[in-house]
C-alpha cells in the first residue's frame, strides 16, 4: 500500500500519485482522460469557491470544500505530469525564472 512520507517534497507527491494509480488500477487512464477529469475538478473547485463566497448556487448540487477540491486538482495535475515524465518542481523553478524577467503591469 502506498504511503506518503512526512514532510514530502513535490517529487514525493508525484511518486505517491503514481503508486496509488497503479494500486487503484487508474494507471491505464490516458492523458486525455486525466485532462478531462482535471477540468471537471476545476469546475468543482469553482463551485466550492462560489459556495464559500455565498454566491447563488444550486441547492441540490453536491459540493465539497475548497480544500478538498484543491487537493483533487493537485492529484490530477500530478498524474498528468507523471504521464509526461515532468519533474514539476524543476518545471516550476524553470518557469519562475522566465516569469521573473517578465514585465507586469
Amino acid at each position: 500500500m502506498a504511503t506518503l512520507k512526512k514532510k514530502p517534497t513535490l517529487i514525493d507527491f508525484q511518486k505517491y500519485i503514481h503508486e496509488i494509480e497503479v494500486e487503484r488500477n487508474f494507471i491505464k487512464q490516458t492523458v486525455m482522460d486525466k485532462c478531462l477529469m482535471l477540468g471537471e475538478e476545476v469546475g468543482e473547485l469553482f463551485k466550492a469557491v462560489r459556495k464559500e463566497q455565498k454566491l447563488n448556487i444550486d441547492v441540490k448540487s453536491k459540493m465539497r470544500t475548497v480544500d478538498e477540491e484543491c487537493a483533487d486538482v493537485l492529484i490530477f495535475l500530478l498524474s498528468i505530469a507523471n504521464r509526461y515524465d515532468i519533474d514539476l518542481e524543476k518545471a516550476f523553478r524553470d518557469k519562475e525564472e522566465i516569469n521573473k524577467n517578465r514585465k507586469w503591469s
